[in-house]
């Protein structure tokens, strides 16, 4: 998305990835990110006959991706886990092999709460060097069916993506030390957490937000507008899509996965769609 908006290729893209200062400098008809609605990455995973919530602290599951904990019976996640019959079973991490913002969003947070992540690991990044020997799918929907098929397996999606196929997803331990089911109410909670910070630029980056009940891993996603379009009547017509998805639009946000934004975002987006020339 990011790529086509800086060749022009488009009228406008998305991405989960804010642009950088310099990919913004590379386009001169100017740029405009309009947050346009919100998402939580969660972690699906496959273990038959695993009944229960499976809670995964905030030092455990980075270490799950860096291949440091490989297997599901670790007495780390069973300390986490006293009621669940872990099996012993080899955890298979399924990533994504594509760049991708959900990548970025995840590595993000991983980076802000793991020392070991972010200063010897693969860091942040929309498409980073795995450790060890993960499994990988093109887009959300490839990991999930990579999930949804591979017993042992755990793997980073969007949230909708997960919640349409049934997938069974961990509840995690956030800054506040509560362990938190993903949901439309955690990650609101997550974003009305943040909304005060919200920068002129609108680039608001959430990678380990407060708050007591806020789901941990949560990302807005950027509509991608340049500043001035030479066509007038299509100008008009995003604008007029745009609003509408800022406003009666925003309550289908959650029946397909995705977080209805707070007023004080959706009024500040809304007002960057109306200085569009």
């Amino acid at each position: 998305g990011i790529k086509r908006f800086i060749a022009e290729e488009v009228d406008f893209g998305a991405s989960d990835a804010a642009m950088k200062d310099e990919e913004i400098a590379q386009v001169q008809r100017g740029v405009k990110l309009v947050p346009i609605t919100a998402g939580m990455v969660v972690l699906a995973y496959n273990l038959p006959g695993v009944e229960g919530e499976l809670r995964l602290p905030r030092d455990v599951y980075p270490d799950i991706f860096l291949g440091k904990i490989y297997r599901w019976d670790d007495p780390r996640i069973a300390a986490a886990n006293p009621g669940l019959d872990l099996p012993p079973k080899l955890i298979q991490v399924v990533v994504r092999r594509d760049s991708s913002g959900t990548t970025y969003a995840f590595t993000n947070h991983l980076s802000a709460i793991s020392t070991a992540w972010r200063e010897e690991g693969p860091g942040t990044g929309k498409q980073i060097d795995w450790p060890g020997g993960a499994m990988t799918g093109r887009g959300n929907e490839g990991v999930a069916q990579k999930v949804k098929i591979s017993q042992g397996s755990i793997g980073y999606m969007e949230y909708g993506f997960a919640k349409r196929l049934g997938l069974p997803m961990a509840v995690l331990e956030n800054k506040a030390s509560a362990y938190i089911v993903p949901d439309a109410d955690s990650g609101r909670e997550a974003l009305d957490s943040a909304a005060a910070d919200l920068p002129e630029n609108l680039r608001l980056f959430l990678p380990d937000p407060d708050g007591p009940v806020s789901y941990p891993i949560v990302s807005l996603s950027w509509i991608l507008l340049y500043d001035r379009y030479p066509v007038s009547e299509k100008a008009a017509a995003l604008k007029e899509a745009l609003n509408w998805g800022l406003g009666e639009g925003q309550p289908i946000a959650e029946q397909m996965g995705y977080i209805p934004l707070p007023e004080s975002i959706a009024s500040r987006a809304a007002e960057a769609v109306a200085s569009v020339q």
